[in-house]
């Protein structure tokens, strides 16, 4: 751990500045040792379940890792592939512009107001001069980047005016800002922030560019100039970053840090025409292991849809931050056509909510609300409460989450409303970490039809259901409805919810099916149902993979749910306990699931035979997971030489387990099952338990989409292949008893 105030660590004299008390919350973290870059994919690597993965650093891209300077944009990147992007296309599209047009000539508001911001900024007015520097330098005692980004921010701001105002005058003195600093800038550089410079400002940067690029009295040669400094400066420390995180271990960033870069690689591939970097931004953002990718960032999703963010126990100010780069990503995503904002049922928005809660005093009684939290743990230690410190902070992030959800798409979005109206009218931010003047860009009319609540799910844990949505802005209150049969007739059993859109119904038995369903009750009367959700409170064979093929690579589902399992490598048919199996040889084979398989249930029920030739440590039955960062797993031989279960959420920092008391016998057939119920884990071996836990909180439905889903390899590259036989795996939704698991094994 590094101390708050040790200048060697790499600590800016902005992020001294913010944890004395300012309103400077620029998104610092802590310094890493070494560089190093690494070629064009993100690998998956790790050294064994026991422990955190960490990313191998390879061989380095020209220019990648420690000072990018200018350079031939081809020899840093891979050759553009052909994809028509929409121009103008990141912040903002010609519709919204359009509409901004509108608004402010009808005197509108809020529009009027957010154009006065803009219009009595001092950054946006006529007369001002570049200040271009051909050394940028973020981190450390020589540090200049504050005079880039004010001219980020004037030519930013320069664009809008001329956008709206169609006075060409913004226009010409934006070009000369966007000029000077293409034909000057040579090098951007510093101790680790100079990441964060390459992220928060690279995107900045591009989307200045990206509003002026239609503008005639820009010259092709200069905006291809532009281009290039964007691909040889910028790109090289985003790209760079992602692929090793400055050769830490890769939990030692935090959120922020990921996802300036991830927002600065998209805009960059919009600006330029670049597919490959426009797709490696999103890759990263579905697939990539660290902090500030989809699933991390908003680490666990709470009932009710409160999304607890992967700073909250850092501070309130990076957590603010982290949103608005996330609602950066997101908008230029969507304006592309991409709806990162729905990934994982609107994962972000969970997070968006919890913040904004997190940052807001009940008017009731003058305190902060209160927000669940569960604890995390990374490299840099444990967070186990809520921070305090800063809370209360305000950033000009708000509108565009608000206008997306709520107005786009008519999903409630209570907090982060309540976040943009005490920021109305949106200005600049002033210290470079947003370009702000959301109340004029992004507010949009509201929906004029009656919304209804979405995204219902519902939880089984042991004998109790719990119910979680989305609401929608014009409700007042929400009804909870429940039938035995699918499509009702439905019963009321619960009405009057106004606050935390959950509910749990304890008022059901062993081998109940129930069907549920919300609406909403607002001025205009009551709402349609929400989707209809089926729960039911016993264990129902989801998947089966028989093994009873003899030829050909796939495994079909008897159950026929799913898609048929591959055999990879050198998985083969042979002999079974009863028709044939899979055999694993112990150097690459294994079968591959379909993904998500294991996503949808909380309780769960899974099952398989075994035939172990040996028991190679932390070899794997299955591992259902999404690389070193999430996954759950049973391997037939720990560290300690017995089975172990786990399931974590943070590369294996907060892994809840179950260990068996004896090794796995080898040279026969062995039943292996692991079956939770509410908190309760057991192990079984043989139809006998051999190891449990009562504090297995964690479940499959908290992994989110888990894309590699494995029987006989790990999601850690180091560890050991299965080698053995598997023969009638299957997964249940709901916990087995112990007589049924004791009836499998016979």
């Amino acid at each position: 751990m590094h101390s708050l105030d040790d200048d060697k660590n790499g600590l800016s004299l902005d992020r001294r500045v913010f944890l004395l008390g300012t309103a400077s919350a620029l998104a610092l973290g802590t310094t890493a040792c070494g560089g190093g870059g690494g070629s064009f994919s993100f690998p998956v690597t790790g050294t064994g379940a026991q422990s955190a993965g960490s990313q191998q650093t390879t061989t380095t891209a020209t220019g990648t890792a420690g000072t990018a300077t200018a350079a031939d944009p081809a020899s840093a990147t891979p050759e553009a592939q052909a994809r028509k992007f929409v121009h103008p296309g990141l912040l903002h599209t010609e519709a919204d512009f359009e509409r901004m047009r509108q608004k402010v000539a009808a005197q509108a508001q809020p529009w009027l107001e957010g154009w006065n911001a803009l219009t009595s900024n001092g950054r946006s007015q006529l007369g001002a001069t570049p200040r271009p520097l051909a050394t940028v330098i973020r981190g450390g005692d020589d540090s200049n980047f504050a005079q880039m980004y004010i001219d980020i921010a004037r030519a930013y701001q320069l664009a809008l005016r001329w956008k709206v105002s169609q006075d060409t005058r913004y226009a010409d003195l934006a070009v000369v800002f966007l000029n000077a600093w293409s034909s000057t800038m040579t090098t951007l550089t510093g101790n680790s922030d100079r990441f964060l410079a390459a992220g928060i400002y690279g995107y900045q940067f591009a989307n200045a560019g990206e509003i002026m690029r239609s503008y005639e009295g820009w010259a092709a040669s200069d905006f291809a100039r532009f281009q290039n400094m964007m691909l040889t400066l910028f790109y090289p420390l985003n790209h760079s970053f992602l692929l090793d995180h400055n050769g830490s271990e890769i939990t030692n960033y935090w959120a922020n840090w990921d996802l300036c870069n991830i927002a600065s690689m998209l805009a960059i591939g919009v600006l330029c025409d670049r597919t490959d970097i426009y797709d490696e931004a999103m890759s990263y953002f579905k697939a990539g292991q660290g902090n500030g990718a989809g699933l991390q960032a908003v680490y666990h999703v709470h009932p009710g849809y409160l999304g607890q963010w992967q700073e909250s126990g850092r501070d309130q100010g990076h957590c603010t931050l982290g949103i608005g780069l996330a609602a950066a990503f997101h908008e230029m995503a969507w304006n592309q056509g991409d709806d990162t904002y729905g990934y994982e049922n609107n994962r972000f928005l969970a997070g968006a909510e919890y913040v904004a809660k997190s940052n807001l005093t009940d008017s009731s009684t003058g305190t902060f609300y209160t927000v669940p939290y569960f604890t995390n743990v990374n490299r840099q230690g444990t967070q186990s409460v809520l921070s305090t410190a800063g809370q209360g902070h305000r950033r000009v992030v708000w509108e565009s989450i608000y206008n997306h959800y709520a107005n786009r798409l008519g999903v409630a979005t209570p907090y982060s409303l309540l976040q943009a109206i005490q920021m109305r009218p949106e200005h600049d931010g002033g210290n470079g970490d947003q370009l702000g003047f959301g109340t004029l860009t992004f507010t949009r009319d509201p929906l004029t039809t009656q919304g209804k609540p979405t995204g219902l799910t519902a939880r089984v844990r042991g004998t109790q259901v719990l119910l979680s949505w989305w609401g929608c802005p014009d409700a007042q209150s929400y009804t909870v409805r429940r039938a035995s049969t699918a499509g009702g007739p439905y019963t009321d059993i619960t009405s009057g919810i106004t606050d935390t859109l959950s509910f749990t119904d304890g008022t059901i038995a062993a081998g109940d099916v129930w069907y549920y369903v919300v609406v909403a009750t607002g001025a205009s009367g009551e709402s349609a149902a929400s989707n209809e959700e089926r729960a039911a409170i016993k264990a129902e064979l989801l998947l089966q993979l028989k093994f009873d093929e003899s030829t050909g690579t796939q495994a079909g589902d008897a159950t026929g749910r799913f898609a048929a399992g591959e055999l990879q490598g050198d998985a083969t048919w042979t002999a079974g306990r009863q028709g044939n199996a899979v055999a694993l040889g112990g150097t690459n084979g294994y079968v591959a699931l379909p993904a998500g398989a294991a996503k949808s249930f909380a309780d769960f029920s899974i099952t398989a035979w075994l035939y172990i030739d040996t028991l190679a440590t932390w070899s794997r039955v299955f591992d259902f997971g999404s690389g070193t960062r999430r996954y759950m797993m049973l391997t037939v031989r720990n560290g300690s030489g017995v089975p172990r279960f786990s399931i974590t959420t943070e590369h294996g920092y907060n892994e809840q387990v179950i260990d068996g008391a004896a090794a796995l016998p080898t040279g026969r057939w062995v039943h292996v099952a692991v079956t939770v119920s509410d908190a309760l884990g057991t192990l079984y071996v043989d139809g006998v338990e051999a190891g449990s836990n009562t504090q297995m909180s964690l479940a499959p439905i908290d992994l989110g989409a888990t894309t590699q889903n494995w029987l006989g390899r790990s999601q850690y590259a180091s560890d050991a292949y299965l080698k053995g036989r598997i023969d009638d795996f299957r997964i249940y939704g709901g916990a087995l008893g112990s007589a049924e698991v004791a009836a499998l094994a016979l």
